[in-house]
């Protein structure tokens, strides 16, 4: 699914309101660093690994809904990597990375299964893009109306404001509903009081900061009351929401 952050961005989720999972293959660690800084910022979990069989281990443990993969790796070659990959995982979409820009090495990449090649140098927003447009078109992420977040079993609907857990309706005040929205607009960041006092409220309480700790407690006994919770407080940092363990 997709959502629409704070700044206009649009996120994209997995099905169950988890976030996006991309694993990077190269064998320069400048590289694999960069790209897993670039790709962490947009909200995505991010596994690297620097050898072919230490792909196939990650892609084995982590499921990836993509795979940033590098044609020339110490122990294999791509190729090798993909074909072994997709055995696994028929439909996770590859986005190949090579120093070559020769028109025979596109085209082997291509033919052997992958859905997109990048030559270095490369730039990260390209690489970005063509990932998001890679993972949409896998269906790896579910497609709902902007107006309708997801995150676990917990759906709030901005238009209609019905909230929902688990197919239960949940009634909220207005504070209430803004406090949540904020919160599954962006799931497993951990959001700060002040921002949330920004956000929320639109402005600063000064010394009754502590609003926001009274909110968050009558959301969690509405949200997470007799359930595995999804609403918690990282001491000294702030609050996330994020799908249940359960």
């Amino acid at each position: 699914m997709t959502t629409i952050s704070p700044q206009g961005r649009t996120e994209l989720l997995r099905p169950d309101g988890s976030s996006v999972r991309v694993l990077v293959v190269d064998d320069e660690q400048s590289i694999t660093e960069l790209l897993s800084m670039a790709l962490r910022y947009e909200g995505w979990q991010i596994r690297s690994a620097d050898d072919g069989q230490g792909a196939l281990r990650a892609a084995r443990e982590f499921r990836p809904d993509a795979v940033v993969l590098d044609m020339m790796l110490p122990d294999m070659d791509g190729l090798t990597v993909l074909g072994r990959l997709r055995r696994e995982l028929p439909d996770v979409p590859v986005l190949f990375l090579t120093a070559k820009d020769a028109a025979e090495d596109r085209i082997a990449g291509l033919t052997a299964g992958g859905d997109d090649y990048v030559t270095k140098p490369f730039g990260l927003e390209e690489v970005v893009a063509r990932l998001r447009g890679l993972i949409r078109r896998s269906h790896a992420v579910g497609r709902r109306s902007d107006a309708l977040l997801v995150v676990g079993d917990l759906t709030l609907d901005e238009d209609s404001h019905e909230v929902t857990r688990g197919g239960q309706s949940i009634h909220l005040t207005a504070t209430e509903f803004e406090l949540l929205r904020f919160l599954m607009r962006n799931p497993r960041r951990v959001l700060s009081k002040a921002q949330i006092l920004d956000r929320v409220w639109s402005y600063d309480f000064g010394g009754q900061a502590n609003v926001v700790e009274l909110y968050i407690s009558y959301l969690r006994r509405k949200i997470d009351a007799g359930r595995e919770p999804m609403i918690h407080t990282r001491r000294g940092a702030g609050y996330l929401l994020k799908p249940a363990v359960g």
